[in-house]
């Protein structure tokens, strides 16, 4: 079956180059987007119940925007002065870029790992002096405990904001050929929302092992996965697909 509209299980692109509107372009389908999780902050209220007290970090670990948000969130409201000589461990340059939103970039120590956590690790393993806090979701991958407590550094996990199940009642009787999903809280999400969700002819795009696995535990079948060697990307991943499907 041909292909002509797709569903994104995430916020719609920012910039204006995006690779999703080149595939709308270039194939012809109608793209939509829209967050079937969101994020909810944490009261400060309970990051003090888990007996978490910012002045005793030396330094920062950050694997999202969202955790860059919740700790200067957190810090404000429990009238912390984020003091000058912070260590910021961050995931990504993306994450490392975003910081710059509350800190002066050049007077801060900030170390940056290459894409992966297992890249960063390496980089905090240096630092085996140092006191470090994990802001995070209450939604973790088992890597980044595992990795931290392997390399032997002094870290505590502080559960700073909540992976919450967006209500998408008003899509109930709205089908689209291809559904996009890239965590296993979006499969989750889906089924939350719709229970007896059948899918028939609706094709499931996938990105990364733990949303093929949820995906299939769910009893889903995965007609398109990312990334692989050949398709890096979703968006080459879904173009390849649907120059296979609409030439036919």
């Amino acid at each position: 079956m041909k292909v002509k509209t797709i569903l994104v299980s995430q916020p719609a692109p920012k910039t204006e180059n995006s690779p999703y509107l080149e595939l709308m372009e270039k194939q012809k389908v109608k793209i939509d987007f829209r967050p079937f999780i969101h994020v909810e902050g944490v009261p400060a209220k309970e990051v003090r119940a888990q007996k978490i007290d910012l002045k005793n970090y030396t330094a920062i670990i950050l694997t999202s925007r969202n955790a860059v948000d919740n700790f200067f969130r957190i810090a404000e409201e429990m009238r912390f002065n984020v003091p000058d000589d912070m260590k910021y461990f961050c995931e990504s340059e993306a994450v490392a870029y975003y910081l710059q939103k509350y800190v002066v970039y050049r007077k801060r120590k900030i170390y940056v790992g290459e894409r992966t956590f297992m890249d960063l690790a390496k980089i905090i393993k240096k630092y085996k002096d140092e006191k470090f806090l994990l802001p995070s979701s209450d939604k973790l991958k088992d890597i980044v405990p595992e990795t931290l407590n392997e390399i032997g550094v002094n870290w505590t996990r502080g559960i700073f904001y909540r992976t919450v199940v967006s209500d998408l009642s008003d899509l109930e009787n709205v089908f689209y050929d291809i559904l996009v999903f890239f965590s296993p809280s979006g499969i989750d999400s889906l089924f939350k929302n719709f229970p007896d969700f059948k899918q028939n002819n609706t094709r499931i795009a996938v990105f990364g092992n733990s949303t093929v696995k949820a995906a299939t535990e769910a009893g889903l079948k995965c007609n398109i996965e990312a990334p692989t060697p050949e398709t890096p990307s979703m968006t080459m991943a879904l173009e390849k697909y649907i120059s296979e499907v609409n030439k036919k």
